[in-house]
């Protein structure tokens, strides 16, 4: 029998219909650019089971010219950014990606340190601004209390390009040595470069630069969304907006203090992952590929509850600060196993879970308290001084192997530094951050 009274069924929310729709569309293609990008920036770390025999190079110099990356790229962080503010960001991302695709490539060519490390130097320099131009692209869509989420599944990216990268990247080796006339570290870089300039085409089809110009969003939905972004500034209405206020603002130096420490640790595990598998007793190259990948798994599982969290309970420090000690522990405990390779794999797989984790929400924090040009500059400020952690993680790892034969001073050093860093966290304004 026919109920007599109309269905009461709760209609849908069309701002969480908005929302979904702007992530469906924006944010898988974002996170496979990033993958593309992190990968093209750690495969060296695997080439270097192979070229340093081939090309006779130390762990230092290896360390040196994986470091080398990093000055190109702070060099020209702030300046790609202020320029994707400028042009638009499907421009200049695209550029990004089709210069450093091209770039990875070539490093198939070195033969000498020196060439190696102008090619790094090089590569780093097409690379700068991409993520911290993509953070700030993802501002002018989300909102401040979404954004730990979105950043979460954005910068999966990172962790994927080890899931996929590692057993891949091993594959590769293993499968193309001496093809052509090339080893198997040759075939990495160009076929890992491949997706990269292929993404970057694509960008110019697939990103619109900003919401006004997405056809994807009818009238109503840019109405809305207009609406969201007008009242998360009204709330942020002490924000600064100058490049002025994005570049000599203390909390951006304190975050950039901050992102180093995470750099340190996080680089240590993308760059020498494969190196301390090898040194736990695995030989084969597709192996230590696979093995690679759990930490990186529970990086990405760690950056998505972290994430979730934090946007959840609105609560930014201690979601920063518990991965950090947890972490920097965990980090501190490999050193007392470095032939176990079990106990090896579950202690960096914590660690990665923890440090990594937290990138998100420390990635959420710059928007809270600056706005349009500010916000660019900041991103990639914060972003150029992390950085300079490339240079000292790899470069400190490669001399420590040289000079005591073990990694362990190093990792001591970057746990430690992880622990400091949660004073700076502490030290940031709950009522800004939390915001």
């Amino acid at each position: 029998m026919p109920s007599a009274h109309p269905s009461t069924a709760p209609a849908a929310d069309p701002t969480q219909a908005l929302y979904r729709k702007i992530t469906r569309k924006l944010i898988p293609f974002l996170c496979f650019c990033y993958l593309a990008a992190y990968l093209d920036r750690i495969n060296i770390g695997f080439a270097k089971l192979q070229m340093l025999g081939d090309l006779q190079f130390s762990e230092t110099a290896f360390g040196l010219g994986a470091g080398l990356f990093f000055v190109g790229y702070i060099l020209f962080e702030v300046p790609s950014n202020l320029l994707l503010e400028k042009v638009g960001a499907r421009v200049w991302i695209a550029r990004i990606m089709i210069s450093w695709g091209l770039l990875s490539a070539c490093t198939l060519l070195v033969t000498t340190p020196a060439q190696f490390y102008v090619v790094r130097f090089l590569l780093g320099v097409a690379e700068a601004g991409f993520l911290p131009g993509v953070l700030y692209y993802l501002t002018t869509w989300f909102p401040t209390q979404r954004r730990g989420r979105i950043i979460a599944l954005f910068m999966i990216g990172m962790p994927l390009s080890s899931v996929v990268g590692g057993p891949l990247s091993g594959w590769i080796m293993v499968a193309f040595d001496n093809t052509a006339g090339l080893r198997g570290w040759q075939w990495l870089f160009v076929l890992e470069a491949i997706p990269s300039v292929l993404l970057g085409i694509l960008t110019f089809w697939v990103l619109p630069d900003s919401h006004h110009t997405a056809k994807w969003l009818n009238a109503d939905e840019k109405a809305l969304l207009e609406q969201q972004l007008h009242q998360d500034n009204a709330e942020g209405q002490n924000s600064k907006h100058s490049f002025r206020d994005g570049f000599f603002n203390l909390k951006i130096w304190m975050l950039g203090g901050i992102d180093f420490s995470i750099l340190l640790s996080a680089y240590a595990m993308a760059f020498w992952m494969p190196t301390f598998i090898r040194n736990a007793g695995v030989a084969d190259n597709f192996h230590i590929g696979l093995l690679t990948a759990l930490p990186s798994v529970a990086a990405l599982i760690g950056m998505l509850m972290i994430g979730a969290s934090s946007d959840h309970y609105r609560e930014r420090r201690w979601h920063i600060i518990v991965p950090f000690v947890i972490g920097a522990a965990a980090m501190a405990a490999s050193t007392f196993f470095s032939d176990n390779l079990l106990v090896i794999v579950l202690l960096f797989a914590i660690a990665s879970a923890a440090i990594i984790g937290a990138v998100p929400v420390f990635f959420s924090l710059p928007a809270t308290f600056l706005k349009g040009r500010a916000a660019a500059t900041g991103f990639a400020l914060a972003c150029s001084l992390a950085n300079i952690a490339g240079l000292v993680s790899n470069s400190l790892m490669g001399i420590a192997i040289d000079v005591t034969g073990s990694s362990s001073g190093a990792l001591w050093f970057f746990a430690s530094c992880l622990l400091v860093s949660c004073l700076l966290v502490i030290a940031l304004p709950a009522k800004v951050v939390n915001r």
